[in-house]
């Protein structure tokens, strides 16, 4: 006979069998005892409270009564039949209604019994009822759970519902495992670390998690798990870092040359700022040490990252090795070839570009002179990664806007070299401090926290649409000047077609208000075919129209310093750090920029608040802790994609001193035992060696 254990699959749980643990699996993701417990309660209902029926008021959302069960019959037929039974306390009766599961209430719902009856009070006729009331034996039977003060709900889904495993259902079966099982739960936390920060153990944690015995108890359950998960994350990341230091020599990068030192003194046409001076030193610091670097560059739109990547593709050169640039659209590529080759000319360094669009001819000449060296930069696309790309010697990889692209195909630019190249990340996606531990945890990050000077701070106004007049009179006033506008329209999947129809009419508009020959407008969208895009992005480039008008496919990759005003249609649309994103592509020459914000006149509380950000800052750190708060960390980044994020509990805009207390605690841990070797870390060391599959530990010294 099979004996299960918390690991065993989760069909052989009493109450699931082969159909519901097909759904179980399906719709959850579970397979296993263990990886149920692991399905937490998102909220919890008081059932300390008991009401009269005498005390039913409409307007509370869930009551419960202890009654009795005084009549019960059958109404209606065919699809409109019910089973209405009386219920009675000592201050009046009401209704329980049931329209589903008839049979099941015919036989199990008994005359004259005492029950507890649980659910959202309604009125019909001066009557009050419940309709399918949770109904519970009284007094309720002791159980391992306990009396269930606070009710567990779970999410669940229409599949399993009709299968009967709504919260309800799930809640009976996480009694179930934790009644047989509670005792098979392991701890996974070093006694000392409990002990430190007064951490409930793992046993008691999920039992409290499922059936909190009192309010203080589910608070130091959350906390004890919330802990464990960001611990856990913690540690493989700050795992991964010093693996990566133990196991990747990188190249040397001793010496500050001919290429480095004639930029700086002879060619740069303006001065760095202190926070473009401290990065460029600590790439110099982690190039010295013989480890391969890894860092992440931070910092606002034209903040100037370029600069700092050059000097560090420089560096490189200057030590016989070559660098690349990757960036993720060929807007954005071209964007930064014609940056390097701007502030470089044909001086010191011989600059390249590969993109998709590179002709065939061209592309063979480009491997040639790569190979050989002659190639020291290399500005490009996914190209880059292709196999046929091979350089003679990459010292330098750096990635722009990288959660755009894959692990694995930024370790196909590791893999080009002997001895793998350093990387430089940049963002120009100011990321919360707490997302930037999870997100980089693995990374040194660096942030470019100050402007160049003589910026102007862009000036952001939100109008109405009762406004739009007036924000057409101002757009004529800067162009008369011979400034260049954009106006961008939101386009979200899934009403291409409504937003399509916004953004025609919005063009009719403006050529209407903006007519020829005097205004030329650009149009650019995401249905366009790439060389339509092009063309009209150069137009607007070289200054031959007036107006630009798009979708958010320029939200990267276009800079057009005689651009001055950047206008945001239907702004209550966009997430906050998007809008960011928008307003940085004006303010890039030294005449004083202007985002205007337009919106509806109807604006959800959220809208409101993120309209009223931009307007109060222009600081992206700023607005990227209040988008953490308002959108929480899926939608961040791309991290729902990566996985990165799997936090079931924990909440990174909430729980930002657990997060810092689990990584300094492993920052400590490592620095007392990098290798995990006393006993006390033993099960640390187990978890990792685990989660490397194969990797352990012991063969990397």
């Amino acid at each position: 006979m099979y004996t299960a254990t918390i690991d065993a699959p989760i069909e052989y749980l009493k109450g699931v069998g082969p159909m519901r643990a097909d759904l179980l699996k399906k719709e959850l993701g579970i397979y296993t005892y263990a990886q149920l417990l692991h399905y937490y309660p998102f909220r919890y209902i008081d059932r300390t409270r008991f009401y009269k029926i005498a005390e039913l008021q409409p307007e509370l959302p869930l009551v419960q009564i202890v009654g009795r069960i005084t009549g019960k019959e059958l109404i209606g037929e065919k699809h409109k039949k019910r089973i209405v039974a009386k219920f009675t306390d000592d201050s009046g009766t009401i209704e329980l209604v049931w329209f589903q599961s008839l049979k099941w209430v015919d036989e199990h719902v008994e005359r004259g019994k005492v029950y507890i009856a649980f659910g959202k009070p309604n009125v019909f006729n001066g009557q009050f009822s419940i309709s399918h009331p949770e109904l519970e034996t009284y007094p309720r039977p002791q159980t391992l759970a306990g009396n269930l003060t606070l009710q567990p709900i779970y999410n669940s889904t229409e599949k399993l519902k009709k299968r009967f495993l709504d919260s309800k259902g799930i809640q009976q079966l996480q009694r179930i495992v934790l009644e047989q099982h509670l005792r098979e739960i392991p701890e996974n936390m070093p006694a000392y670390i409990l002990e430190k920060y007064r951490l409930m153990s793992k046993r008691d944690a999920m039992l409290n998690i499922h059936f909190p015995g009192s309010a203080s108890a589910l608070q130091l359950a959350q906390r004890r798990l919330k802990f464990e998960e960001l611990f856990f994350l913690q540690l493989q990341l700050l795992n991964s870092k010093k693996l990566r230091s133990l196991k990747f020599k990188g190249a040397l990068f001793n010496t500050v040359g001919h290429n480095v030192n004639t930029f700086y003194k002879e060619i740069l046409p303006f001065e760095l700022t202190n926070a473009q001076k401290r990065v460029i030193k600590e790439v110099r610091l982690d190039t010295q040490r013989g480890v391969q670097m890894n860092r992440l560059v931070q910092g606002d739109v034209g903040s100037g990252k370029t600069v700092v990547a050059l000097m560090s593709m420089l560096l490189a050169n200057d030590n016989g090795y070559q660098a690349c640039m990757m960036a993720p659209t060929e807007i954005l590529a071209r964007q930064h070839y014609e940056s390097l080759t701007g502030l470089l000319g044909d001086k010191l360094v011989k600059v390249a570009i590969l993109t998709g669009s590179t002709p065939k001819k061209q592309r063979s000449k480009l491997h040639e002179a790569l190979e050989s060296g002659e190639i020291q930069i290399l500005v490009g696309t996914h190209a880059l990664i292709e196999d046929k790309v091979q350089f003679q010697n990459l010292g330098l990889v750096v990635i722009d806007e990288q959660h755009r692209f894959g692990v694995e195909q930024r370790a196909k630019l590791w893999r080009k070299n002997q001895i793998p190249p350093h990387i430089l990340v940049m963002t120009a996606t100011p990321i919360p401090r707490t997302l930037a531990m999870t997100l980089y945890g693995d990374l040194d990050v660096s942030v470019i926290d100050e402007l160049p000077k003589g910026r102007k701070p862009i000036v952001t106004r939100h109008l109405y649409e009762g406004q739009r007049l007036r924000m057409f009179g101002f757009m004529r006033e800067e162009i008369q000047k011979g400034r260049q506008v954009y106006v961008v329209y939101p386009l979200i999947k899934e009403s291409e077609k409504l937003d399509l129809l916004h953004l025609e009419a919005g063009i009719e508009q403006l050529r209407y208000q903006f007519p020829l020959p005097n205004y030329q407008i650009s149009i650019v969208h995401g249905q366009m075919k790439n060389a339509d895009k092009n063309f009209e992005m150069q137009k607007f480039v070289e200054g031959k129209s007036q107006i630009m008008v798009a979708t958010t496919v320029i939200e990267v990759g276009v800079n057009v310093p005689n651009a001055s005003i950047m206008i945001i249609e239907n702004a209550e649309r966009f997430g906050l750090s998007q809008l960011h994103q928008l307003r940085g592509r004006v303010g890039r020459g030294a005449e004083q920029s202007f985002c205007i914000l337009m919106s509806g006149n109807k604006l959800s509380k959220e809208g409101k608040v993120r309209l009223e950000t931009m307007v109060k800052t222009n600081n992206g750190f700023e607005i990227s802790e209040i988008d953490l708060q308002l959108r929480g960390p899926g939608d961040i980044q791309g991290t729902q994609q990566s996985g990165v994020l799997d936090l079931k509990l924990a909440d990174l805009a909430q729980d930002q001193v657990i997060l810092a207390e689990a990584r300094s605690t492993i920052i400590e841990l490592f620095d007392e035992d990098p290798m995990l070797d006393h006993p006390k870390n033993s099960l640390l060391k187990s978890y990792l060696n685990k989660k490397n599959q194969g990797i352990t530990f012991d063969k990397i010294s």
